[in-house]
This record gives C-alpha cells, structure tokens and sequence, in this order.
C-alpha cells in the first residue's frame, strides 16, 4: 500500500511541476518499483518489449501520412474541391470544414495534426467570408477530434494493443460513431450559419468544380485505398499505415509537385517528435501497468466493484466522470494505457463489449482535446490564430454539448458501434 501512494503522489507532484506526462509516469512507477524489489534492468526490458510491436509500427505511419498530406498539397487541393461544390451553400463553408476534418481523419488518426492542418486554410477563409473568429476556431477544435474516432485512429491502435483486440475491428467500430458525430456537428453549422446569417463563396461554374475535383482526385482516393485494404484483408493495419506514407509521397512529388527537400526534412522532424512523444508515453505507461499488475491493483479494483452495490449504468457514469476528470489534466495516449488494465476485469464483470467500451474511451479522449487546461486541439488552433486559449475555449463550449449528445446516443444505442464490427 506503501508503494501504491508514494507512485500516484509522486505522479501528482511532478504533474503539478508541468514534468512532460511520459517523465511523470516513468520517474514515479520506477520510484514505486524500487520499493518492491524490482531493478532498472527489469524496467528498461519492460519499457522495449512494450514497443517491440507490428501493430504499434502502424502510429509512425499514419502520423507520417497525415504530416504529407498537409505540407505536401493533398489537403489543400482537397479542400478547394470541397470549396467549390458547397462553399456558395449559406453554412458552406463550415461543411466544407467539417468534411475536409472527416477526410482528413480517415488518413491521419490524430486529432491535433486534423485540426493544425484543416484549420491554417479553413478559419482564415472563415474569417473572410463573415464568420466570427471565435465560432470558427472552435469549429475547428471540435471537427479536428474526428482524427481519432474515424478510423484510422491513434488511439485504438493503442487500445487494441493493451486489450489484445483486432484492431480491424476497432477500426471498423469507430466508422458509424464518427459518420455520426460528423453528422450532428455538419447540422448544427447549416443552422448556426443561416441563424446568424454567415457569409459564402460565389457559386463556382461547373467545369471550375470538375477541374478542381480531378485534381483532388488522388486525396480522396486514400481514404479508400487506407480503409478499402484493410477491411479487404489484402493489407494489415501497419501495411496499410506505410502504403499511405508511399502514396501521400508519390503524389506530392511527382503530381503536385509540392514535396520540395526543405519541406521533406520539416516532415521528417515532425514525424520524428509526433511519433517519439507517443511511443515515449507508451514505454513509461507500460512500466505504470507492470507495478500496478504485480501489486494487483486491477484484481483489487474489479473485486471492490463487485462487492459494492455499483450496477453497470452507474460504473458507466463514473468511468465517464473519470475521463472527463482526467481528460482536463492528461493527454488521450496516457489515460487509455494508465486506466484500461485496471478496467479491462471490470468489464468482463459486467458483461460490458470491449470494442463498444473502446468507442465510449474514444469519444471522451474527443473530448478531452477540447477540454481545459490542457486539451491539445486547444493550443493547437490558438498557435494557428495567435489568439489566447481563452477566445479557443469559449468557442469551443457549444460543440462540447453536442460532443456530449454523441457520447450518450453511443452509450445507449451499442449497435452503432458494432453494427459493423461484428
């Protein structure tokens, strides 16, 4: 019990020094192994064999793909297609957004990297065209979490790999949940804009809309190519991941002609930190998991909700409690890996589908990009505007609410989830 305090007051404390959350988690769990006997070669062994793994590979793919597809003229070309079919719409523009977001993430699998990418071109033209700046940025915020809730997603790979689950399963989960929330946040931009009378475009002519769609062509496409593998089994997951980084290339390079050496190397150099930022949480969250295994924790946990009069709807409630609570403080990648393995029993005990569970985990690490203090799309969409988090947040808060809204239909309803994953 000695140990069980000292790490999550050690955590505690060296989160409240703002310690980056992979040095908290690992500083603290080496701390509380020491005391139960454990050496740095046990940890250092943990922390390798938890990245030694294919499906893992997958995460350095897919951020490498969607970092291409922003320098390299795939999203830019797309969204002008987009422009010119419903930019004249009243609303056309906030679809436009919230379309490029949902294609965007169906190549990326990271939210921060959707909004950073949809947002630099989207919320000036916004801005331009006569929407407040506040609704756009918070637009922007909201539509970016799609990176991780339409597949492929970051985040469920990581599941997949704690739960041990087919991460095409996953994937296939997180279709019809995110198509849905795309779908409430497209409804609400068409009435918020004819509300308060927001700009649009001039009707583009029909050969400008077919010109700009075949030169978008090859954008569209890899969702297709992405999705369309996978679920055809021709590829895996990870094959997929690197197949995408050799088209986004190919068509930067030799169709667009945009992919020059000094954007390569800012690719390269963010691929690189993106990619060690997460694996680095991995390898300390997994040190984290390995006390709280030999300690018993999970056991311990899932043995104190089955002797408490704690029913299903009401372990739902405060799980999601929970992440909302953690969600202010700590980064998607973290909580899935410090809480899945003590909840993984709980749900068994409570007959609770794991792949419908990891969408009800997805929606709220959405949500937690977009909560305060430290909700990443946050800061992400307040460098792209040099506006304070502040003006980011307040226009943030009305799609919190129908984020919300999704969370519970998910909740309620799981066959929207597994329709197709089963």
């Amino acid at each position: 019990m000695t140990a069980i305090i000292v790490l999550f007051s050690a955590f505690a404390i060296l989160c409240l020094l703002r310690v980056p959350i992979a040095i908290s988690l690992g500083l603290s769990s080496i701390l509380a192994l020491f005391m139960v006997d454990f050496t740095l070669y046990t940890v250092s062994l943990k922390m390798f064999n938890s990245l030694n793994s294919a499906t893992l590979m997958a995460i350095p793919g897919f951020v490498f793909a969607g970092i291409i597809m922003s320098k390299g003229g795939i999203s830019y070309h797309l969204i002008e297609s987009l422009k010119s079919w419903v930019g004249h719409m009243r609303g056309g523009l906030a679809v436009v957004t919230i379309l490029a977001c949902m294609i965007f993430a169906a190549i990326s699998g990271s939210s921060p990297a959707t909004a950073a990418a949809i947002g630099g071109i989207m919320i000036p033209a916004m801005v331009k065209a006569g929407y407040s700046k506040r609704y756009s940025m918070g637009l922007v915020a909201a539509a970016g979490t799609l990176g991780i809730l339409i597949p492929p997603s970051i985040p469920l790979i990581i599941y997949a790999t704690v739960a041990e689950e087919s991460v095409g399963k996953l994937f296939a989960a997180g279709i019809i949940p995110g198509l849905m929330l795309g779908g409430i946040l497209l409804i609400s931009a068409i009435f918020h804009a004819k509300r308060h009378n927001y700009g649009k475009l001039e009707k583009a002519p029909m050969n400008e809309r077919w010109k700009k769609t075949y030169k978008a062509i090859w954008g569209f496409l890899l969702p297709v190519f992405i999705l369309g593998g996978i679920y055809s089994g021709i590829v895996t997951p990870t094959e997929a991941a690197f197949v995408s980084c050799l088209y986004g290339l190919i068509v930067s390079v030799f169709i667009y002609k945009e992919m020059t050496f000094k954007k390569f190397r800012e690719v390269l150099k963010e691929s690189i930190n993106v990619t060690a930022m997460i694996f680095l949480v991995i390898a300390s969250a997994m040190v984290f998991g390995m006390f709280l295994t030999t300690e018993q924790v999970p056991q311990a946990f899932a043995l104190w909700i089955e002797q408490s009069s704690a029913n299903k709807w009401i372990f739902i409630l405060g799980v999601n409690i929970m992440f909302f609570i953690l969600g202010m403080f700590l980064e998607a990648t973290a909580i899935i890996l410090i809480t899945l393995p003590i909840l993984l029993p709980v749900l068994a005990l409570f007959d609770i589908n794991i792949i419908h569970f990891a969408i009800i985990m997805t929606i709220n690490m959405e949500l937690a990009m977009i909560t305060p203090p430290v909700g990443l799309n946050l800061f992400v969409v307040s460098g792209i505007t040099k506006e304070k988090v502040g003006e980011v947040i307040k226009g943030v808060m009305p799609f919190f609410g129908l984020m919300v809204v999704a969370l519970i239909l998910v909740i309620l309803f799981p066959q929207i989830s597994l329709f197709l994953a089963e």
